[in-house]
């Protein structure tokens, strides 16, 4: 991974409406076969080329739920980060991840409800500058009132 936030925590009371953090992650053959194996979905779309190069994606493409799992280390990593609750995920694939892909995972604070201790979070990957995914996510912030 390259130039990413430092891992932590930041508490619901330090969190600001439109702030972001991010991570970077080159996507590897390696990375495919290990979700492979831990999520027992081994569609050929995945692993097979010869197979792959027939399909509308013209060659192996990641699980879309690998790529999402990066907007997972963001959250539960750096914003809010650790201690953080994951309440709901929205998600829309909107393009292919490929063995070799440099991706950017990004979430952004839309929202803060302070009382419910529940942040709204905007959540997109990119590679090369495109967009691949797009969601939403509701969190429950850690908190330096429940330590």
């Amino acid at each position: 991974m390259l130039d990413n936030f430092p891992r932590g925590t930041i508490c619901l009371e330090d969190l600001e409406m439109g702030m972001t953090r991010h991570i970077r992650k080159v996507v590897t053959d390696e990375d495919i076969e290990m979700f492979a194996q831990v999520s027992t979905d081994r569609n050929p779309v995945h692993l097979d080329d010869a197979y792959a190069q027939d399909t509308i994606f013209e060659g192996r493409i990641a699980h879309g739920m690998l790529t999402a799992g990066l907007i997972s280390a963001v959250i539960g990593e750096q914003l809010p980060g650790h201690g953080t609750v994951y309440m709901g995920q929205s998600l829309k694939f909107l393009g292919p991840v490929r063995p070799g892909d440099m991706v950017t995972a990004e979430v952004e604070v839309t929202d803060i409800n302070y009382a419910k201790r529940r942040v709204t979070l905007d959540c997109r990957c990119t590679v090369d500058g495109k967009k691949v995914l797009a969601g939403e996510a509701l969190v429950l912030a850690p908190s330096r009132k429940f330590d």
